[in-house]
């Protein structure tokens, strides 16, 4: 049996945080429009928003050390985390704005203040974090960073992984208290709660089968619900948010942008920490260095979350490997999404990555002990029993041709593919992803409706004070966001150091 639905303004694929976002900025930019959510799971934020299935790091490049290269000269080159800190500032604001307007409530129950620091062994490593250190801290984005190589100061820290260490090796870290624990999962809740209260028409337990144009130039969505009926819906502009999912239907909307891009399905496994008294003994994210030839997204961090009102401890991410686009995906997605237009893209990818293929059989191989290893690089008295295993979330590697890479890309980051008329976009990728939720759908929304930008730009600067303004040129504004934030969403002030 088939029905059809009444035109409407916006379709939203994808009950995750991306939806919840573009959803919540179009709804404060234009009310009127009538919006409708499709979501194949039975409720919101499930899959890659799920705060199981991520990090809940709040990516602000203070302990990533895979944003910071160290350049042929020897300098460090903090462009990359300039980009990806200023991103998060932006989701700071609107988040702030969101508390302030009460249109969500309880900051607490999805973001928390942590500290983010880095950690590095060997004298080459340690030379390196130093430098890091020092460009990073001369910045006004970055103000707050502290470094030290003093095994006293560094038990202080972080008492768990100095306890019972042996090795000689130098070992240094550095330590920024602005960091921030995100529970992404709770966020895409609270907005979607939101959503429904604003008139957002919310169905779950709905796959989109196929996307495509009608004479009209509109677009129309063929839905199946769980009861095995089919729907028509037609929409002037879609987004497709459905994490690892949105590939596929990014090629049945047939747009020629969407064509020579191929994915990479990654999985991710962490080890949880069931023992209290362990979890009790660690306050911070750590990051490390990833191993030479593991790629980018592999970096090994230890890491304390907050979920559900309680304090758990993770640590990985070690990587796996399944041919589903999605944790509730088929196991047909990767060999599905191979078309003749990407079919060499796709090719070329593999030959170049044999380094990468070899890495994650590597890693599926691994043993529990094995893994137990690489923790103990971290919390040298680590024991067995106290952790087990967690299957995170799925992540679609992006693969297109580039200029600078030729054919067969892979990329390791958030990638927004839209229409030429802006008619439909779509959200590929993974990290920093959630983080940048804010500033990727801004770019969407700027992407999709310049006619109306002119009109909608007091309210976007209302949401987002430092919209159009690169925070790094203006040291003011970067120190009154900061506290402004750190006040409503009831984080930890920065603590203001001299330059280096």
């Amino acid at each position: 049996m088939s029905s059809r639905q009444t035109e409407t303004d916006v379709i939203l694929i994808g009950a995750g945080i991306m939806s919840a976002t573009l959803g919540t900025l179009l709804k404060e930019l234009v009310p009127e429009w009538k919006i409708t959510v499709f979501e194949k799971l039975a409720s919101a934020g499930e899959e890659s928003s799920n705060e199981w299935n991520n990090a809940g790091t709040g990516h602000a490049a203070l302990c990533e050390l895979n944003y910071t290269a160290e350049k042929s000269d020897g300098s460090i080159d903090i462009s990359k985390a300039i980009v990806v800190n200023e991103h998060f500032q932006v989701s700071m604001q609107f988040w702030s704005y969101l508390v302030n307007s009460n249109l969500i409530r309880n900051p607490q129950d999805f973001i928390m203040p942590l500290p983010h620091m880095s950690l590095v062994q060997g004298e080459k490593d340690v030379a390196y974090l130093k430098k890091r250190f020092e460009t990073m801290s001369k910045n006004p984005l970055f103000q707050g960073m502290e470094f030290s190589d003093d095994p006293k100061k560094l038990m202080e820290w972080i008492p768990l992984i100095m306890k019972d260490r042996t090795s000689n090796e130098p070992i240094a870290a550095t330590k920024m208290d602005s960091g921030t624990d995100v529970n992404f999962g709770a966020l895409t809740r609270m907005l979607f709660d939101h959503l429904r209260k604003k008139n957002v028409d919310i169905h779950y337990k709905h796959s989109v089968d196929d996307i495509k144009r009608t004479s009209d130039g509109l677009w129309e969505l063929k839905i199946r619900n769980d009861s095995g009926t089919v729907e028509r819906h037609t929409a002037k502009f879609v987004f497709i948010g459905g994490g690892g999912g949105s590939l596929p239907l990014l090629q049945k909307s047939g747009i020629p942008e969407g064509k020579h891009i191929g994915g990479f399905p990654i999985s991710g496994l962490f080890m949880v920490c069931n023992n209290p008294k362990v979890v009790a003994q660690h306050h911070a994210k750590v990051y490390g260095k990833a191993k030479v030839g593991a790629p980018p997204m592999s970096v090994p961090h230890l890491d304390t979350r907050f979920i559900d009102n309680k304090k758990s401890l993770l640590f990985g991410p070690f990587a796996g490997f399944s041919p589903k686009f999605l944790k509730t995906g088929s196991m047909f997605d990767l060999i599905g999404s191979v078309k003749p237009n990407n079919l060499f893209t796709m090719l070329a990818a593999g030959a170049k990555n044999l380094s990468l293929t070899k890495y994650l059989v590597q890693q599926l191989m691994l043993s529990k002990e094995k893994r137990m290893e690489e923790l103990r690089e971290f919390i040298p008295n680590a024991k067995s029993e106290d952790w087990d295993m967690l299957v995170a979330g799925q992540r679609v590697q992006v693969i297109k041709d580039t200029v600078s890479g030729g054919k067969g890309t892979l990329q390791f980051g958030t990638e927004v593919v839209t229409a030429a008329d802006g008619s439909v976009a779509a959200l590929l990728g993974a990290s920093p992803g959630a983080s940048t939720a804010v500033s990727v759908m801004l770019e969407v929304i700027e992407k999709c409706f310049p006619q109306h930008l002119k009109e909608w730009e007091p309210k976007i600067k209302e949401m987002v004070p430092s919209y159009g303004l690169p925070l790094v040129e203006n040291p003011e504004l970067v120190r009154e966001i900061h506290a402004s934030t750190a006040r409503t969403l009831g984080l930890k002030k920065l603590k203001s150091v001299s330059s280096q």
